[in-house]
């Protein structure tokens, strides 16, 4: 969730209908008295727990990395491994939930956390920046679209807040999202206000996300192939349209789908 102006912690705990104190312990490296418009925090899902004594329960997002998490809650890669002795440090799976220990960091690793965070912080502060053209690997080019029959009704970027979002593709009744590369099934499951989710990780760190769907036609594990059916698209209540959120990611970071597909 991105800091928008006059925020406080509280009043976002409560838009993201989570304890204040869950959502501190979710991002240490957070001062609640000097939020920054931009700043994005972690926002724990209904998997997720966070102890006052750990360790905390934490569920994979796109881009995360053993290191990564571990400056962001003030811990180390080693301990993290140390906990999780079924879990390969590099083959992991958005959605799966794994153990971080905390509490006996050392003060090093503690700055490492802070420091993270406000490398965070200041790319988010400029929200335009993902729209901007990006170097992709020459495998991302030319993609076909993930549905047949659309008509763009959001397009990739900031809205009036500065807030990204991603692109919204409206369709028919009982139209299918198809994948728009080749690659595996990592997350096939609901998300809270997003419905259906199927996220697929290709080749050079690409993730393609299908979002609003109503059924799901794939599972975690799937090898997948382009124009492989996905998910049946769901009616949006408000609108009643059939609504697809589409987003595209590179190491976990936002893609203009504009620049990948044909």
């Amino acid at each position: 969730m991105q800091v928008q102006r006059g925020d406080t912690l509280g009043q976002l705990a409560q838009r993201a209908n989570v304890p204040i104190e869950r959502l501190q312990r979710f991002n240490p490296g957070v001062d609640a008295s000097r939020l920054a418009v931009g700043q994005r925090l972690l926002m724990p899902t209904q998997q997720e727990r966070a102890p006052s004594g750990g360790p905390y329960r934490y569920q994979i997002r796109a881009g995360d990395t053993y290191s990564g998490i571990a400056r962001h809650f003030g811990t180390t890669s080693g301990r993290i491994q140390s906990a999780n002795p079924g879990v390969s440090a590099t083959a992991l799976r958005i959605g799966q939930v794994i153990s971080v220990p905390i509490g006996s960091a050392s003060a090093s690793a503690s700055r490492a956390s802070s420091a993270a965070t406000a490398s965070r912080n200041t790319a988010a502060s400029a929200p335009s920046a993902p729209a901007r053209s990006q170097s992709l690997p020459a495998s991302a080019r030319r993609w076909p679209w993930p549905l047949d029959d659309y008509r763009v009704v959001r397009s990739f970027g900031a809205d009036s807040h500065g807030t990204l979002q991603p692109m919204l593709l409206a369709t028919q009744t009982g139209a299918r999202a198809k994948a728009v590369a080749a690659g595996e099934v990592r997350f096939a499951s609901s998300m809270r206000q997003l419905g259906q989710v199927v996220i697929v990780h290709h080749p050079d760190n690409l993730q393609s996300v299908y979002a609003l769907c109503e059924r799901l036609l794939v599972k975690v594990g799937d090898n997948v192939t382009p124009g492989q059916e996905l998910c049946v698209v769901g009616q949006n209540s408000d609108t009643q349209r059939h609504d697809l959120l589409f987003d595209l990611r590179q190491a976990g970071k936002p893609v203009d789908p504009r620049q990948v597909l044909r």
